[in-house]
């Protein structure tokens, strides 16, 4: 019972209306935070910007990358304009401030990156970080989680053996099952140009060839080609009445990691074998071993102080005779495996480096496409195999 019922209420004062500017505010502030949030711990965009996946990955294919697979790293640069990479959004601006950095932890996944796997890392070496500026004084070396991501699938686990044999992919002495739509390069002589109409027949777009003109000059009628082919395609072309050879091409091999006097006569197409880093690994400290591993173990596995010189090892001042692996490391390739920057070119790539596995494609467009073309409608929601 109120025993005050002659005292007035005082009247409750009504709730200050927000402005159209506040609530804007509050609804974009939170729409950052959760996409933020979404991108760092569940599942992050990504787009396909080259034909290295080919067939199995399209150019203009927009994909979803799961973090928790794998689990999801912890930021190692914490302060970064949310949802930028390594520059705030048709600037050069760095999106970030390098002078705090902190370790990094992987919160538990459900599964670890095995073979076959489509998997979204940051590519290890400086050099592909900054792909296309041929100026190495103004190359950035950008911290792990910043570093260039790049899609490849895996080809061999830490402590496999990996071989290349004329082409075929070889792991722990078992040829490796091929992807679907494996292409191969060829050398493609023709009578005459080929027109697009014709390239569309074949199945072709633009990423999928080069003209290298009247380049024989024994031959100045012949017009050559560099394709990319599936053995489907390749058959289409060589029945084709304009087409006088189709032959593997044997051009010019870039040099292959591990860039060692060892291993000097590697190439894409015969290669190793080539046992991967495995976490608890032990090896044996000589010239043949730090020719292959010392990069890895210098720049990626976690130590500081570390010297290389005439055969030695030296970890902190001390020298080391054995050596034993901090983490595990991966070999990445391409399936479109003679149009592939990939592990053959530039190393392992260590686990802190893994940044998701590939799940499904949510929109494809065909930049060669036609205006009604443009979208390729049978790759929605296409799991990545």
């Amino acid at each position: 019972m109120n025993w005050k019922f002659w005292i007035k209420k005082e009247k409750e004062q009504p709730e200050k209306k927000k402005s159209a500017v506040r609530e804007w505010w509050d609804a974009i502030l939170f729409a950052v935070v959760a996409a933020t949030l979404i991108r760092w711990l569940i599942m992050e965009a990504y787009t396909i910007p080259t034909p290295s996946m080919e067939n199995s990955m399209l150019v203009g294919d927009f994909l979803f990358v799961s973090k928790f697979h794998y689990g999801t790293r912890t930021p190692r640069t914490p302060i970064q304009m949310p949802l930028t990479h390594q520059k705030i959004w048709f600037t050069n601006i760095p999106s970030y401030a390098d002078w705090i950095q902190l370790p990094s932890y992987r919160l538990p996944g459900f599964t670890h990156v095995k073979r076959n796997d489509v998997v979204v890392f940051n590519v290890p070496r400086i050099e592909e970080n900054n792909y296309g500026n041929y100026n190495r004084n103004t190359w950035i070396d950008y911290p792990v989680d910043l570093k260039t991501n790049y899609i490849k699938r895996c080809v061999a686990e830490a402590g496999d053996v990996l071989e290349i044999r004329n082409r075929q992919l070889v792991v722990n002495g078992t040829p490796f099952e091929n992807p679907e739509g494996l292409r191969f390069q060829y050398l493609v002589e023709s009578t005459n140009d080929i027109n697009v109409r014709n390239i569309e027949k074949l199945g072709l777009d633009g990423d999928d060839y080069y003209d290298q003109g009247r380049s024989n000059p024994e031959k100045p009628n012949q017009v050559y080609y560099t394709m990319f082919l599936t053995e489907k395609q390749k058959e289409l072309v060589k029945a084709e009445s304009y087409i006088k050879s189709v032959e593997l091409y044997e051009g010019g091999e870039a040099p292959r990691f591990p860039f060692s006097k060892y291993t000097a006569r590697w190439t894409g197409n015969n290669y190793g074998p080539l046992t991967i880093p495995k976490e608890g690994m032990t090896i044996a400290i000589n010239d043949s071993t730090l020719s292959i591993y010392g990069t890895t173990i210098k720049d990626y596995d976690g130590n500081e102080d570390v010297e290389i010189k005439e055969g030695k090892l030296t970890i902190a001042g001390k020298e080391v005779t054995e050596y034993t692996f901090n983490q595990n490391y991966y070999f990445m390739m391409g399936d479109n495996r003679d149009n592939s920057l990939d592990s053959r070119y530039w190393g392992f790539v260590p686990e802190d480096h893994v940044v998701g596995k590939g799940f499904f494609i949510w929109l494809s467009i065909d930049k060669y496409g036609s205006f009604l073309d443009k979208i390729r409608w049978n790759r929605f929601f296409k799991p990545v195999r």
